[in-house]
C-alpha cells in the first residue's frame, strides 16, 4: 500500500472514489464488502446484517499500513513480510 497516487491503478482509483478505500493518517481503511460485492461471501462473514446472522458493520472493514499488500481475491490484507515469503508476482 502507498499513498502515491500516479502509480494506482484505475480499480484503486475507482475504489477511492466509492469511499471503498480511506487512508487514515498512515493506515488504509479497506471496505472489503466494497471491493468484492459477493453475497455468498458477505453472508459467510456476516456483513449484511441480520440477514446473514451477524450485525451490520461486523468483518466489514481491514485496515492495512503503508508496505501491506491487498489480496482481493481471498479478502486479506498481506503483511510485507508475509507477502514476500509466501506470495509470487505474476507479470
Amino acid at each position: 500500500m502507498s499513498q502515491d497516487k500516479s502509480t494506482r491503478p484505475d480499480w484503486v482509483k475507482d475504489a477511492f472514489s466509492k469511499g471503498y478505500l480511506h487512508w487514515l493518517d498512515n493506515h488504509l481503511r479497506i471496505l472489503m464488502a466494497g471491493l468484492n460485492p459477493s453475497t455468498t461471501e458477505n453472508l459467510k462473514t456476516g456483513v449484511v446484517g441480520s440477514l446473514g446472522g451477524g450485525f451490520a458493520g461486523y468483518s466489514m472493514y481491514e485496515l492495512g499500513y503503508i508496505g501491506d499488500y491487498l489480496d482481493i481475491t481471498n479478502q486479506r490484507v498481506i503483511s510485507e513480510k508475509t507477502s514476500e515469503r509466501n506470495y509470487q508476482t505474476i507479470d
